[in-house]
């Protein structure tokens, strides 16, 4: 089914992608696009947007840059303002800032343990502080949160703080979805597991199998009962579910997107 999303305004933040391939966010913004949302595309830097912009254009989508630190209270309510004065308001946001730092409670140092809190907590807590005020004035609105498999278990590697706000991540997406149900506001969460992603060839390698790419893809592919590894496209696809009139049930809960890998017992 096309036009899913016709005549939806989207902010996608993380909307761009250390290297080629199929990010979570690049492919949210695309497909979002295919199925008729206008789109405020978000990210820190405009070269990792470039590849995602033309992609949304191939697909006939309107898409707007914009450059933002969603850590920043006041860069984010300029970001929020700045998709409502462009487009005329605000439909659907998808949190999808994120990225993991190594080391466990005894060997991370309290600046890495703050930055991993504020990258991948605050951030959601400050965009949907700004855009529930004017999903809940208008009477409707689609919020889905970027968690991870590392916020439901333990998945091969330490990494106290990522974990830590992941799992932070689902609860305050179920307890913002209760509050905000009355207003005709769905939050929810997607939760990516392994995937192939360009953030696996840019850095998760260099971080833990010194750069050998393929080491690491199959270190993790040992892990996905389904025995094949997806990307950044299968995360897309369960947001834009949550996102559309398909899931006007569903509030407060999460999509695992991880071949299987949560439920194995080993």
């Amino acid at each position: 089914m096309a036009g899913r999303l016709d005549g939806r305004i989207a902010i996608v933040t993380g909307a761009g992608s250390v290297g080629p391939g199929w990010g979570n966010g690049r492919a949210t913004c695309v497909r979002f696009a295919e199925e008729g949302a206008r789109i405020l595309a978000v990210d820190l830097k405009p070269e990792t947007m470039e590849e995602t912009l033309r992609l949304v254009r191939d697909a006939s989508g309107e898409v707007e840059p914009h450059l933002c630190d969603v850590t920043d209270r006041a860069a984010v309510e300029d970001m929020v303002a700045a998709c409502v004065e462009r487009f005329g308001g605000v439909d659907i946001l998808v949190n999808n800032v994120g990225g993991s730092a190594k080391g466990g409670p005894t060997d991370m140092d309290e600046e890495t343990w703050d930055r991993q809190i504020d990258f991948n907590l605050k951030s959601v807590y400050l965009t949907c502080r700004s855009v529930l005020p004017h999903m809940a004035e208008q009477g409707r609105g689609s919020i889905v949160n970027t968690s991870s498999t590392s916020g439901l278990r333990y998945t091969g590697a330490a990494q106290a703080a990522y974990a830590s706000s992941k799992a932070a991540v689902i609860q305050f997406s179920r307890v913002t979805a209760v509050e905000f149900a009355p207003k005709g506001v769905r939050v929810n969460t997607v939760v990516p597991g392994q995937l192939h992603t360009p953030l696996v060839e840019t850095r998760l390698a260099g971080q833990r199998m010194g750069g050998d790419v393929q080491a690491l893809l199959d270190s993790r592919l040992k892990r996905i009962p389904l025995g094949w590894m997806g990307d950044g496209r299968d995360t897309a696809n369960a947001a834009l579910f949550l996102a559309s009139d398909e899931a006007r049930f569903i509030t407060g809960t999460e999509i695992v997107v991880d071949g299987g890998m949560s439920v194995r017992c080993d």
